[in-house]
Formats: C-alpha cells, structure tokens, sequence
C-alpha cells in the first residue's frame, strides 16, 4: 500500500514539474514558441532566471523581429538596456575598468593589424574586450562591424538567466583573468585564500565567506566599479624613491608615454583615457586605501601595512631588472643594430606586443607581458609560487639571455 502511493506520488509531482514548466514557457511570450524548437537551453535559461517572473523577451530584444525572415531586426541589449531597471550597477561599472576594456585594446598601436576573428569575431583579444562596447550605434556602424553578440553585463552574468548567485562566484572572474598576462585566477585559486574557499565551499558551505573571493576585494557590498591602485601596467606617477623613478622612466619611455628624451608624448593620452597608470599621489592613495580597509577586516593594521608594501618593493624589484633589459635592446636600436620601424620611437615599443622582427624583442616582450606581470600579481594575490617561478626567476632568466644575444649581435 505504502509502495502504492509513493509511485502515485511520484508521477503526480513528474506531472505537476513537467506541466508546470510547459505552463510558464506559455505564458510569458510568442518569442518562445519558435525558440524551444530552434533553441531550447535558451528558453530554458531564461525561465530558470528571476527576470521572468517579471519581464518578456521583447523588453530587452525588442518587437520587430517576428519570424525567421527578420532576425536582424532583433535587438541586443547593452549596458543601456540593463541600465533602465539596473541604474546604480551601471554607473557603477560605467565608472570603473571593466567599461574601458575596448578603449584599452583599441588603444594599442597593433591591434588593427591583428585578424577580424580574431579581435571583431571575438576569438582572441576581442573576447573579453568586448566590455566597454556599450551602444548599439556603434556595434552596427560601418565603422566598427563588431561581432553582434558581444555586450558588457553578460560577461558574468552569463545570459540568458543573468543569474547573480552565479556572478558571485569567483569562477565568474576565471573566463578573462586566468593564463598569461593576467593569471589571476590560478594566484587565487592556490593562494591561501583561495585553497580555503574553494575546500570550505564543498565541506563547510557556511563558512566559505570566512576568506576573501574576487568579488570580496574587487567588487565589496556588490559595487561594480572594479578598480586597483597599481593597474594593468603597474606604473604610477610620481614615484619619490629616485632610484625607482630611474627605472620607471625608462618603462614609460618603452611604453611610448615618453619619448627618448624624456617628454611626454601623444601616447600619454591614451593611458589617460583608458586609466591604465595612476598619474597623480591622491589617486593612487584613494584606490589603495579601498583595498587596505577591506584587508583590514580580518588583518591588524600592521600585517596589511606590512604584506601592502613587501608587495610593492616585488613591482620595484621587477621594475629595476625590466630596466636594464630594455636599455639593452634599446642600445641595439640606437647604433643600428635592430633596423627601426618608420613608426618605432628609438626605444622598443612594448605596445606592439608579439609583433617584432627579432629573437631579442620576442624576449622583452614575455619578459613584460608574462614575468613582470607574475611577479608582482602573484605579490599582491598572496601566491609566492607565482611571484618566484613564474614571475621574477623567469625576468632573471630573461635577462641573461637578452644580455648574451645583445653580446652576440654585437660581436657580428
């Protein structure tokens, strides 16, 4: 009798589960009758989300496109869209770095150079620098035919059930922060930091927020504006300690802030607008102190004060050895030795990435991109493997063999 009535219990909530979902997908608009045929998970998605209890499709995509013979009319939402019911998140994000991912590849001497897939088609660089694409005029314009479905709140909350318990998970962050330049998801993930969450997650779920995810730091109570002192570039001006301003000098004048002389360049503005260095003492301090409040929190004032600047000496350390390679190269650009492009400055232009003629610049340019980033990302994410092995060991290697193939080149 018992067993009886569990099997009846069982197909009355399959029914009731199965006809429920049939019942909402119904109800909430004609756009889901054509797509649970041509794309169900979509449809899925969207009913899993809170945003249907409340919203349909054409909120967002608009009513226009009706049938299969007039997709392009279909809307893509962006940053504005979402702003309409979203309006504190999106000033938010609009005022912080995340929203300047596009200004900052386009900003790059080279990235024209690179394939359409590849940066438009959003397969390479164009994938995550796609936040900051933040209009529909501009992704339709004849001047910059971006691959349509790009748009900036997406990136974590992955559409179409915007899920923000998902967003708030570090493995949101992992898509665009992990390998290379920027691998901040690996520093995390076996720094300490993040050994604990991640295992207190699985076993002890209540305690998972007695240390720090991403969101933690670079997204406190929820705000958007994702911002760091140093940057992407870890350059910041004025710099009191003479000796360092030495070697930052000569970065910046890598970079193409500076020219050969000394004198700020157009460059200069584009590092501006893009926010990529700290240009002035007050705003480095200001987005310091952001961090230095949060650590505090868990940490005695001394630890962090202690911890905030053994981490910036690892930037000095990494900048006093990136220096002396890039005088190096630069040498062999001034006596001839490196034949110079018509739109080089004399000293070698670490904008251009991967995009040089020489063994030698191949290896400044792993030496800036991957080592130095290491060395003082792995300081500040608290993975001392990272900052050893793969970051300033890595610039000592480099710089041996910089120094060898300058001897070599000279000798020829």
């Amino acid at each position: 009798m018992i067993k009886n009535i569990m099997i009846l219990c069982t197909v009355f909530f399959w029914i009731l589960g199965y006809s429920g979902e049939r019942f909402a997908l119904a109800l909430t608009s004609k756009c889901e009758e054509c797509h649970i045929k041509i794309s169900p998970e979509m449809v899925k998605d969207f009913n899993r989300g809170e945003m249907s209890e409340t919203m349909s499709c054409d909120e967002c995509h608009g009513s226009e496109h009706t049938s299969n013979d007039d997709v392009e009319k279909a809307k893509l939402p962006t940053i504005e869209t979402c702003r309409e019911c979203h309006p504190d998140q999106a000033e938010q994000y609009l005022s912080g770095k995340h929203a300047l991912g596009l200004i900052s590849l386009e900003a790059m001497p080279y990235t024209h150079m690179q394939p359409k897939a590849f940066v438009e088609g959003q397969k390479g660089c164009g994938g995550c620098h796609t936040s900051g694409l933040t209009d529909q005029k501009a992704r339709q314009s004849k001047k910059r035919k971006y691959y349509r479905y790009g748009m900036d709140c997406q990136n974590c909350h992955t559409r179409h059930s915007f899920s923000k318990a998902e967003a708030s998970e570090p493995e949101a962050c992992m898509t665009c922060h992990m390998g290379f330049d920027h691998a901040q998801w690996e520093m995390w993930s076996g720094s300490k930091h993040g050994v604990t969450y991640l295992m207190n997650r699985i076993i002890n779920p209540k305690n998972s927020d007695r240390v720090p995810k991403c969101q933690t730091c670079h997204m406190p109570d929820g705000d958007h504006r994702v911002f760091s002192a140093w940057g992407f570039l870890a350059v910041r001006l004025p710099e009191n300690d003479q000796e360092w301003m030495g070697y930052r000098t000569t970065i910046l004048k890598a970079l193409g802030v500076l020219d050969p002389k000394g004198n700020p360049t157009p460059r200069l503005e584009a590092v501006k607008t893009a926010k990529m260095a700290r240009l002035t003492k007050e705003a480095f301090q200001s987005e310091r102190q952001r961090f230095v409040d949060i650590c505090r929190q868990c940490h005695s004032p001394n630890f962090v004060n202690e911890n905030m600047k053994n981490a910036d000496l690892m930037v000095k350390e990494a900048d006093k050895l990136f220096a002396e390679a890039i005088e190096i190269v630069a040498g062999l650009y001034r006596d001839g030795l490196i034949e110079k492009r018509k739109d080089y400055p004399a000293y070698p232009d670490l904008l251009t990435f991967y995009d040089v003629n020489t063994k030698i610049e191949q290896i400044l340019y792993e030496m800036f991109m991957d080592h130095r980033m290491k060395t003082f990302q792995g300081a500040f994410h608290v993975n001392y493997d990272y900052s050893t092995w793969y970051g300033y060991a890595k610039m000592k290697k480099d710089l041996v063999e910089i120094r060898e193939l300058a001897k070599k080149m000279r000798s020829k």
